[in-house]
């Protein structure tokens, strides 16, 4: 199982080493690849347990094909496979750079937002 963390400050940002410490205080449930995004007083911290894909490209935080989407993400998305089908179906061309449920939901949602 893998772990997240994150703040959000109106005030700007207040630095790296406070959610560098927050993640790696939850190294156990992720070793293998931490990863931190920050942007306006945001930020976002992933520590891995490599499951699904276990290449580099599906480290977190991931960024969405377009750019515009960060997210950090723990679970477990069961029709993922079909989801990706779908999105590829929409989006004619689109190849997946990872081979997980985690680049799926991200896109899933960059595609057809929250609903």
């Amino acid at each position: 199982m893998c772990g997240i963390a994150g703040f959000f400050s109106l005030s700007g940002f207040p630095g790296t080493e406070g959610l560098e410490r927050m993640t790696q205080c939850i190294q156990h449930r992720g070793p293998d690849a931490a990863g931190y995004f920050y942007e306006d007083g945001l930020g976002l911290g992933h520590r891995r347990l490599s499951i699904i894909d276990l290449s580099e490209q599906a480290n977190q935080p991931m960024h969405s094909a377009c750019g515009r989407y960060v997210m950090v993400y723990n679970g477990e998305v069961y029709n993922f496979a079909e989801l990706a089908a779908e999105i590829q179906k929409e989006k004619t061309g689109f190849a997946f750079r990872t081979h997980g449920d985690s680049e799926v939901l991200l896109e899933a949602f960059a595609l057809w937002g929250p609903s």
